[in-house]
């Protein structure tokens, strides 16, 4: 089998996100066989949502598509390394791999924070492959905070 990176899709999603103002992280889940089954970016501004991250986004849309609480076999990409409740809610949805961009010291909380992948209380751990995309979405994110600063 050969690998194929969807991550240029979770970076249209972000972009996306910064050109509606919000922190520009973006998400796509693709089933197994390689169909994408949702896609976001944060939102939670617009709708006025501390948990409207990409990743609860599009698990969210997932979940819902597929009619389970539950995605074996799903593939996560997102383009900023997830928070502790992105991670718990990965867990939860029983995803089997998470591809993520950017590493995230501040908030992150799967390579760095609590590491909620390593905790006994933790029923499920996806398969974790950081790194995927980290340049374009480390720039993204980097560009959108000094416009904000303007600097």
């Amino acid at each position: 089998m050969v690998f194929r990176s969807y991550m240029d899709l979770a970076l249209e999603e972000a972009r996306a996100a910064a050109t509606r103002g919000e922190v520009p992280v973006g998400a796509v889940v693709v089933a197994p066989g390689g169909a994408v089954v949702a896609r976001a970016g944060n939102r939670t501004r617009e709708l006025s949502d501390p948990s409207a991250h990409a990743e609860m986004l599009a698990l969210r849309a997932a979940c819902a598509q597929a009619g389970s609480e539950r995605l074996p076999g799903h593939d996560l990409y997102v383009t900023l390394e997830p928070c502790p409740m992105c991670a718990a809610a990965i867990g939860f949805a029983r995803i089997a791999r998470l591809y993520y961009g950017a590493a995230d010291p501040k908030s992150g909380g799967v390579g760095q924070g609590p590491r909620i992948f390593t905790h006994a209380q933790c029923h499920h751990v996806p398969e974790v492959y950081d790194g995927i995309g980290a340049d374009p979405s480390a720039a993204l994110l980097r560009d959108f905070f000094a416009a904000r600063r303007g600097a």
